[in-house]
């Protein structure tokens, strides 16, 4: 990790000197000789890096360089933003002039002395290694390590072996015996557990069986809440009532509203009255289910609770009713089957003599998981970037080593906890600390990759270096790049996809987050507080053995008083301060809140969401955080933006979107000129128009308003690609608006467009607007506009199109059908005008459409779908369509249909589609029904 750490630091100190250059001119001979010594010390971080789980003293060497790195940056960084900051101020009289040209000079000079000591502690250091018969490596810089063709040749064929995860093994006879446990109406269990160790395979059994066939025709409703060790109770029963109950926007905020004594008997009559699965997944005590039981039936119903367990007191559930069941470990043939099909799954490409050997060798090394598939796995996203014979004989020479270091942790991973690390150990030095980063996102979250990539760069842990040759790519699309590789090697998993194939969300497995944490903690990269009662002395102490703590995630609950200690001598280090909890959590006092933050002196990210329950302000001294790269507020409860913002000069994410209140935003935004993604507010106010044209890198931009905001800076923002805007008046200038936007329009990816003036003069504007965005893949349409486009084939990339309170024409339907690659369509509360009464697809119409989601149609009294139209629909969603008595016909001709979700429609109808009823046939050749419960609003 330490390379990965003086790697980064050399980029970003050389990037800032070269892009300041005007201010480092007294000690340009300092940095120059710094960086030299960064330069000499890469050589021998590789081999020291692998020394340090083998030697003490390595291993302390190792974290005083990387903060002797950090510091460095930290000192270069910290002098350019401030005599920048000078210079833009300017003086106002000669006495003044004379009096910054001398603390200037203090300032140079005190700058280089401290450069000075630096460059001597990485000097000492590097003899130390030598010393120490550190041996210097020489690799590519590009961190590819030599990367052969070959090598690279395996990697893009494992990017295929990983586009679709469906090599589940081993698990058959387990889903078969579980099913008819789950489905059976005689001496049926109330409480179905499954138990067994971590990595055994326990979710993704419960996933098999949440998806099966017979358990979807059996069961009317269905929920999935994981219950971390860090549960709220409350959390976990809205959550199963909200899925049970298919709540929509006013039924969840009157869950919400309910007390927990409400919530507890209403799950408990859900759950009574009609045949639900809920599945717990991942409990750890006895004492959680005591407290989650209270809302379920303790009597005789047709619902049942499948949980996965470790604890097996949890799975001997007190009742006479429950069902335990043990998933046992793969069998050595299961367990080659696994491996093979993920480490060599070009069987046939490889010689039959190779092959021998690498079942040998491969065989040797699944002696050592057990069976445990999760180790099984890991071990195969080594092997399987291992090319030759030569290569697994090194993995195997390695085995023992790895078992060894296992030795110690809680039994449950001495089966796997070497795998894991001999994944870790094999990621090329600029994915470790983009891994590492992962560790500070709650056990069993999914995190959002757009939040992840941002947090990634503004951290400066991607890097420019890790462009493809010859690429034009992004920031942000190097380090997505980073992220399909950790996807690639098994250590994070895909979560939520999006509509163009990419990946929206992710998670990571407990035991590997475990090892993360583990390894974070030695590398000093990444502490977590989950209480601030806890000891800080004790804290400090380790910190000082293992290095400064650079990044601190603190997971709020009832017991914390504030958000950080104030004046902890720690807090000066720190680059990321990131809060969960915060939606639960209700401070003692709102005075000052967040300014103990303001001690934070050279922090890069800052995430404060969800902070709702009081009003909070940000303390203008906020803008004295000049290393900030990304703020988020995201969801708190802010009125008013303070001026000082605009002296955050590097933020490149700012986020202040909140939703239901309004808020004053000064003037500043324009001074952040290093600005790539810019979220405001759905509702504020400014004095005057905010300037944004001078926002050359912004890539997104959420909030625009043509109130508070003149639409012709979009012109100048060349790199644009995502856009929210919101239209609230008619245009006086829409043809010199267009003039000078065109260009950038057309280079629009993802526009979400929202007329909210209601006017014909405003929605005949917004097609006009709209028709600009050629380019785009994803569209939004919310409120009035007179009509589509009429040239479809002008919207090639068009791939998912949403439209909400449209008032689309009857007619307009033969322009969407004609879309050539829209391949998701969302309809939503009046998608068609007023006095519309019949939808209809026609043959050929939508040929690429594989997901349609009507909902809250309430007008539409018939539906035709004609044979021949929508060839290629997996997944259809019809939802609280009232109008609707019965399904079309044309469904029957949905061969590829997969997946058909139905709720919330008129009881005529639910009793049509069932197995007995007479529109039965229409949908019976779907794998997967869901058949929710018919509106109660008839």
């Amino acid at each position: 990790m330490a390379e990965a750490v003086v790697s980064f630091v050399l980029e970003s100190v050389r990037d800032f000197t070269i892009q300041e250059a005007k201010f480092f001119s007294g000690v340009s001979q300092q940095v120059e000789v710094v960086q030299t010594e960064l330069q000499l010390m890469q050589g021998f971080l590789k081999d020291a890096d692998a020394r340090q789980g083998q030697d003490e003293t390595v291993r302390i060497w190792v974290a005083k360089i990387r903060d002797a790195a950090y510091d460095l940056e930290d000192v270069i960084q910290t002098y350019g933003l401030k005599v920048d900051s000078k210079k833009k101020r300017g003086v106002k009289n000669v006495l003044r002039r004379f009096a910054c040209i001398f603390k200037e000079g203090v300032d140079v000079h005190r700058i280089g002395k401290e450069i000075e000591n630096i460059t001597t502690r990485i000097s000492e250091l590097r003899s130390n290694l030598q010393k120490y018969n550190i041996k210097e490596l020489t690799t590519d810089r590009d961190g590819s390590d030599g990367e052969s063709s070959l090598q690279l040749q395996e990697r893009l064929r494992i990017t295929r072996s990983h586009v679709v995860e469906c090599d589940v093994v081993g698990l058959e006879s387990n889903v078969e015996e579980l099913v008819m446990h789950l489905v059976k109406d005689e001496n049926r269990h109330r409480v179905v557990s499954i138990w067994g160790m971590g990595g055994l395979g326990k979710t993704t059994l419960a996933r098999q069986l949440y998806h099966d066939k017979k358990v979807r025709q059996h069961f009317h409703s269905f929920a999935w809440v994981c219950v971390s060790q860090r549960f709220q109770v409350r959390n976990v029963w809205e959550r199963i009532l909200i899925e049970l109950t298919s709540a929509t926007k006013e039924p969840k905020q009157e869950i919400k509203d309910m007390t927990d004594d409400e919530i507890a008997k209403k799950l408990f009559c859900v759950m009574e009255e009609m045949r639900c699965l809920v599945i717990l997944d991942d409990i750890w005590s006895i004492e959680t289910w005591n407290l989650l039981k209270v809302a379920f039936p303790n009597v005789e119903t047709e619902s049942t609770i499948l949980l996965t367990t470790r604890n097996q007191a949890v799975a001997s559930l007190p009742n006479r009713n429950a069902y335990i069941h043990q998933p046992q470990p793969l069998n050595e043939n299961e367990s080659w089957e696994l491996l093979e099909k993920k480490a060599i799954p070009a069987r046939a490409e490889i010689d039959l003599g190779i092959f021998t050997k690498k079942r040998e060798l491969g065989m040797k090394m699944l002696r050592h998981c057990a069976g445990l598939p999760l180790a099984i796995i890991v071990l195969a996203g080594v092997l399987a970037r291992k090319n030759t014979v030569r290569e697994w004989e090194r993995v195997h020479e390695n085995v023992h080593e790895y078992i060894r270091r296992g030795i110690g942790h809680e039994e449950e991973y001495e089966g796997a906890s070497w795998v894991l690390a001999l994944s870790y150990d094999d990621l090329p030095y600029y994915l470790k600390p983009c891994f590492l980063y992962l560790g500070h996102y709650p056990e069993d979250s999914e995190f959002l990759v757009s939040e992840l990539t941002k947090l990634w760069v503004a951290e400066g842990l991607i890097s420019l270096r890790q462009q493809r040759h010859g690429s034009r790519e992004t920031m942000e699309d190097i380090a997505h790049n980073c992220l399909s590789e950790l996807v690639e090697r098994c250590l994070v998993q895909v979560g939520t996809s999006g509509s163009t194939g990419t990946i929206k969300g992710c998670r990571i497995h407990d035991l590997v987050r475990d090892m993360c944490l583990l390894k974070a903690k030695e590398e000093s990269f990444l502490q977590i507080n989950n209480s601030l009662q806890e000891n800080n002395s004790s804290m400090a102490a380790e910190a000082a053995q293992l290095g400064k703590i650079r990044r601190l995630a603190i997971y709020l609950d009832e017991k914390a008083d504030r958000l950080v200690s104030s004046r902890d001598e720690t807090n000066g280090h720190v680059r990321s301060l990131l809060f969960f909890g915060l939606e639960e959590w209700i401070p003692k006092s709102e005075k000052g809140l967040l300014s103990p933050l303001m001690d934070f002196k050279v922090l890069r990210v800052l995430k404060v969401e969800g902070l709702y329950e009081v009003e909070v302000e940000l303390p203008s001294e906020i803008g004295n955080m000049v290393h900030l790269r990304f703020l988020s507020v995201n969801g708190s409860y802010i009125k008013t933006l303070p001026p000082s913002l605009g002296n955050l000069v590097c933020l490149q994410t700012l986020d202040c979107r909140v939703h239901n209140y309004i808020v004053v935003i000064p003037n500043v935004i324009k001074k952040m000129k290093q600005l790539r993604h810019l979220y405001l507010p759905l509702y504020y106010t400014a004095k005057g128009n905010l300037e944004l044209s001078t926002l050359g890198h912004l890539q997104t931009l959420s909030g625009l308003s043509s109130k508070y905001c003149d639409l012709k800076d979009v012109g100048r923002l060349t790199n644009l690609r995502k856009l929210k805007i919101s239209l609230s008046s008619s245009l006086q200038n829409l043809e010199e608006i267009l003039k000078s936007t065109g260009s950038t329009l057309n280079r629009i990816r993802s526009l979400i467009f929202w007329n909210t003036s209601g006017t014909n003069s405003s929605a005949e504007q917004a097609m006009q607007i709209v028709s600009s965005c050629r380019g785009i893949y994803k569209l939004a349409l919310l409120g009035s506009i007179v009509e589509l486009p009429k040239e479809p084939h002008n919207y090639p990339n068009l791939t998912k199109l949403v439209l909400w309170s449209f008032g689309l024409k009857e007619d307009q339907m033969g322009i969407l059908e004609k879309l050539p690659n829209l391949t998701i369509l969302k309809l939503f509360q009046e998608a068609f005008e007023e006095n519309t009464k019949i939808m209809v697809f026609s043959k050929g119409g939508f040929p690429s459409l594989e997901f349609l989601f009507v909902t809250g149609m309430l007008g539409i009294t018939e539906w035709r779908v004609e044979e021949g139209a929508m060839p290629c629909l997996c997944r259809l969603n019809i939802t609280y369509c009232l109008g609707l008595t019965t399904l079309p016909d044309g469904l029957r001709y949905l061969t590829n249909l997969r997946e058909l979700t139905i709720r919330g429609m008129r009881r005529e109808l639910h009793r049509r589609i069932e197995e007995d009823g007479e529109d039965f046939y229409k949908i019976q050749h779907v794998p997967s029904l869901v058949i929710g419960e018919p509106s109660l609003m008839q």
